[in-house]
Order: C-alpha cells, then sequence, then structure tokens
C-alpha cells in the first residue's frame, strides 16, 4: 500500500482513492465535523464539477483544479478550508475568517453550528480554479515565449 503522502490518482487501481479516502474520513468522524466536511465537498463539486480529489500529507483532503483549490482540515472544534492562494482572492463576503496573516493563503474555520454561505462559497471557489487556470495559461506562455 503506498503511502497517504505520495497517494495520487494512481492509488484508484489498487481501491485506494483520494475519493475513498475522503469518504472513510467523513464517516470515521461521523459528527458534526463529518456533516460539514461533506457539505463542503459538495459544495466543491458543484462549484467546479470536473474538480479532482486528492489525500495528500497524511490524511488530509483536497481539491485541485490546474492546482490547489483547498484543503478539508478536520480539527477537534472546527473543519478548516485552506485556499492555497486565497490571499489573491476576492472575499467580498468575508468568508475567510482564519490565515489572515499570511502573503498567500487563507482559511475559513467552521464551527458546529455555523451556517455555510453557499452562493458566496461556490463563488470563492470558482474564483480560486479561475486563479489557477489563469497562472497555468500565463507560465505556459512565458515557457513558450522562451523555447521561441
Amino acid at each position: 500500500m503506498k503511502k497517504a503522502t505520495s497517494m495520487k490518482r494512481s492509488g484508484a487501481s489498487e481501491g485506494n482513492s483520494p475519493a475513498r479516502h475522503i469518504d472513510a474520513r467523513i464517516k470515521e468522524l461521523s459528527d458534526w465535523r463529518g456533516e460539514t466536511l461533506a457539505r463542503i465537498r459538495s459544495i466543491i463539486k458543484q462549484a467546479v464539477p470536473d474538480v479532482v480529489e486528492e489525500w495528500k500529507w497524511r490524511g488530509v483532503p483536497v481539491w485541485e483544479h490546474e492546482g490547489i483549490i483547498c484543503t478539508g482540515e478536520t480539527y477537534k472544534a472546527v473543519v478548516k478550508m485552506t485556499f492555497a492562494r486565497g490571499a489573491a482572492l476576492d472575499d467580498p463576503s468575508g468568508l475567510f475568517n482564519s490565515s489572515l496573516e499570511g502573503n498567500t493563503r487563507r482559511a475559513i474555520d467552521i464551527h458546529e453550528g455555523d451556517k455555510i454561505n453557499e452562493k458566496a462559497l461556490k463563488a470563492l471557489i470558482r474564483e480560486a480554479a479561475a486563479l489557477n487556470a489563469s497562472a497555468r495559461t500565463a507560465t505556459r506562455a512565458r515557457k513558450k515565449a522562451k523555447s521561441a
């Protein structure tokens, strides 16, 4: 069996797909944190239907679309969505409430009983995916210009 730190889609052939790991984590939590993780997973998939699920860093669900969109970490008192490039995103609804001091990441801490602003969260997720895509396009253009 592969280590969780290096598990990619290749683990799917062994029955250890990232989606199965995320399903197992949700079931294992069996409380508000599992319900919240399942809900944010659903929102992410609605916002970016072709999102890729990964399982990294010894057990962290990660959602990617041409780069990391966000992670879904679970702790005793919070479910944390960390956006890899969150500092570069507009957040007019003020969803980011954690990791605000960093230059790159931003996070949303969801506590038991918190309501999720689904419309604003979907917009933020779509914006993160679009930012990844534009960064990827710019990188390809630079590489092409250098080789010309």
